[in-house]
């Protein structure tokens, strides 16, 4: 008995009419997915065949969980649906468990309790449901299950129209057993019909012969018409599978199949005996879209004064159609080791619209709305997809504008000494240590701080000194020291520490002249001519002087370029500036000069360098008077390499092929398993088919006929041998030469005039 009506107490009829209702709701909101699920499972079933069995075992699972529910919803006890009532209802008082006791087992308060109870609950049942049940989920996920189960049904593909009755049928060449009754069914027409993807935006079409060619992932539907009714469906051969027919509904003569193609293949239609020969689908895979730029060029330089704006256009194509289409553009800013990259991305699908086949693209980079300034480069290049989500990217484009900040001269045209460059790394040093000092000053006194900027102007003096001797400033021989005589009770200064004034730019006391000698290494000019001096000896130290090597002129007294030296010139102006802010110690203030000075240090060393043309190896000429007509032919040849490769697996097959054919034109008859050996080696005639249908598709087909009536019995007389035998030997790989003896001559004397030469 079940548990909603195990009570024998005669006051929980309310209870139990209540607790059936409950349970007759539940049932009905349970079932309402339940029934969303099998149909998903039954068109699931019916779009695919081969699923059915993995459908029937989820049915049967699906079975077992409902079963096991319900029977949890129908033996839900009486007091749990109590429990349930005095949740609901607070009318109750949490009093519901009395009305399934019997009343004799009540006490005086009970019994009174139980009265009220049985007068309230026909009142809350007029008003609604004791126990209403939740049913908006439950029905809209029957409806999503029943939305879902319509588009398996509809996007099937046995839901694409069938052929249309009107379509030509196409003229297929059949043979058949002479063993056939006459009464047996037989193909009487086949129509055929396309249906290219949705991405290709092309008609469904009916080609008019056998073989045709047709888009890749197109749907192929083959509407076969016999002669009468019958159970034996007909047989579609597509590559290497055997797919059966479906009769058409309310149509006993009919039978149709459809296939998506992704790959060129082969087919034929069978039924009984009856076969028909093979023709060739040509699948035309999607291309990949092309993109090319028109403009600009793979660099542009934008100069100054011109538009900071790059106009580019590109042509885009694509076989069905193309949807999207951007620009990515990398941007470059800074120079050596402090380039900070970051990249931008312009959409330029706006110009696709309606998804053409070719469009041209015009997008301008502007260079100030991407952040660009004098000096930066932006990198850029175009990519687009078709319809069927195919990509393609252009090579990579460089713009470049130009940096006004940068001094450069067109008379640069030839190359200058190449100086020591240990001393390029030098005015990196300064700069390291001023940055240093900046970086400390607030924890300096102000003694330390002017001390620590006097050592660094004297290392600013000591590199400035060293270039000046390439400019031929040779008055200061000891660096950092005063460059007037002493002075007489004059205390002496430590190097490098006193007033650059004092240094540099005494005017009122005069250098003293520099002290040379004889063995000093160089050439040293003539004294100033006396007043007395004679006119032959004037016009010869006139004669002399462009070789004399003079100290006082920094002007001749070096071998560098004159736009090196202009250079250093400004180096070495550079460096007095910074030297007279580090020894006067305001160091934040050189800073700009000694980064001026490096940049123009680097641009002189970048001068300077020699060009070493690359050159290969130019062989000795030939000695062509020890070699010329001496008949020596040692290295004459050219070198070749030989490797034996393994025999094809496709060779055995063949052969035996082959030798069947030759022993079926001498006897006329066909050994034991023949028609087995034919059959094989149409496998690898149909592969070589697929690859060139002209050269092997007519000797697939006598095979096939060959093979056919071998089988049956009866060859049929009318088959090419010699065809199918060319299109075998052509398949076999080409055989190494043998070796072959050389004919001797007939006569003794000429045989031993032979042997005379090749001793």
């Amino acid at each position: 008995m079940s548990p909603l009506l195990a009570t024998s107490a005669p006051t929980a009829e309310p209870i139990r009419r209540a607790a059936r209702a409950w349970a007759g709701r539940r049932t009905v909101v349970l079932l309402l997915p339940v029934l969303g699920v099998g149909s998903v499972l039954a068109m699931a079933a019916l779009v695919w065949p081969t699923a059915r069995v993995a459908v029937g075992c989820l049915t049967g699972v699906l079975a077992g969980v409902v079963g096991w529910l319900l029977w949890r919803i129908w033996q839900e006890p009486l007091s749990g649906i109590a429990r349930r009532l005095n949740r609901q209802h607070p009318q109750l008082e949490d009093s519901a468990a009395l009305l399934l006791r019997p009343t004799p087992e009540l006490n005086l308060l009970e019994q009174l309790q139980q009265q009220r109870l049985l007068a309230r609950v026909p009142e809350l049942a007029a008003a609604g449901p004791l126990l209403p049940v939740r049913w908006r989920t439950e029905a809209a996920a029957l409806l999503g299950l029943l939305l879902l189960a319509a588009g398996i049904g509809w996007g099937r593909p046995g839901t694409a129209p069938a052929v249309a009755p009107t379509a030509a049928p196409v003229a297929l060449h059949f043979s058949e057993e002479p063993a056939q009754p006459a009464a047996a069914p037989r193909i009487r027409q086949t129509r055929l019909r396309v249906l290219p993807p949705a991405y290709t935006r092309q008609p469904a079409f009916s080609p008019a012969t056998p073989s045709f060619r047709c888009p890749q992932g197109s749907q192929v539907q083959w509407l076969v018409t016999v002669s009468r009714a019958t159970r034996q469906a007909p047989v579609l051969e597509l590559g290497g599978r055997r797919i059966p027919l479906q009769p058409v509904p309310n149509q006993p003569t009919e039978f149709m199949v459809s296939q998506p193609l992704t790959a060129t293949t082969l087919y034929r239609l069978r039924l009984g005996a009856q076969t028909s020969d093979d023709y060739a689908i040509e699948v035309q895979p999607d291309q990949a879209p092309t993109l090319r730029i028109i403009t600009p060029k793979a660099y542009t330089l934008v100069e100054f004064g011109r538009p900071p704006q790059v106009n580019i256009q590109a042509q885009l194509h694509d076989d069905y159609g193309l949807t999207r289409a951007r620009l990515v553009a990398t941007i470059a800013q800074g120079q050596g080791e402090a380039v900070k990259f970051r990249e931008v991305v312009t959409e330029l699908s706006a110009g696709l619209a309606g998804q053409p086949k070719a469009a041209t693209l015009r997008p301008v980079l502007h260079l100030p709305a991407l952040g660009l300034t004098y000096g930066d480069e932006v990198y850029f290049y175009l990519q687009t997809w078709d319809n069927h989500q195919q990509a393609a990217r252009s090579d990579t484009y460089l713009v470049q504008w130009e940096d006004t900040t940068v001094q450069e001269s067109t008379l640069d045209v030839s190359l200058g000494v190449n100086t020591a460059p240990a001393y390029f790394r030098s005015q990196r040093q300064i700069i390291i240590d001023t940055e240093k000092l900046l970086a400390e000053q607030k924890r300096l006194t102000g003694a330390v701080l002017l001390d620590r900027s006097n050592g660094i102007g004297f290392d600013q003096k000591v590199l400035r000194m060293r270039y000046g001797k390439f400019l031929g400033e040779e008055a200061d021989e000891t660096i950092g020291a005063a460059t007037r005589p002493p002075v007489a009770d004059a205390p002496a200064e430590e190097p490098g520490l006193g007033s650059v004034v004092a240094e540099d730019h005494t005017e009122t006391t005069p250098a003293a002249p520099e002290q040379h000698s004889a063995d000093d290494g160089h050439d040293h000019g003539a004294p100033p001519v006396a007043p007395g001096t004679s006119d032959h000896e004037a016009l010869t130290a006139e004669l002399m002087d462009p070789y004399i090597h003079h100290h006082d002129d920094a002007e001749t007294a070096d071998f560098l370029e004159p736009t090196v030296k202009a250079k250093l010139r400004a180096v070495l102006s550079e460096m007095w500036e910074a030297e007279l802010r580090l020894r006067t110690g305001r160091p934040r203030e050189a800073l700009p000069y000694e980064y001026r000075a490096l940049r123009l240090l680097k641009q002189v060393q970048q001068q300077t360098r020699a060009y070493v043309k690359k050159a290969g190896f130019t062989p000795p000429p030939m000695p062509e008077a020890t070699t010329r007509l001496t008949g020596e032919l040692a290295g004459a040849t050219a070198p070749s390499r030989r490797q034996q490769l393994p025999a094809p697996a496709r060779q055995p097959t063949i052969r035996a092929a082959l030798a069947t054919l030759g022993q079926y034109q001498h006897t006329g008859r066909a050994a034991a398993g023949s028609a087995a050996a034919l059959e094989l080696a149409g496998q690898e005639l149909a592969r070589a088919a697929l690859r060139q249908p002209g050269a092997y598709l007519g000797a697939l087909r006598e095979l096939r006929r060959l093979a056919s009536g071998i089988r049956a019995g009866q060859p049929p007389p009318s088959v090419d041998l010699g065809r199918i035998e060319r299109a075998l030997t052509e398949l076999l790989p080409p055989p190494s030469p043998a070796p072959t003896a050389r004919p001797l001559p007939g006569n003794r004397l000429s045989r031993r005039y032979l042997q005379e030469l090749s001793r």
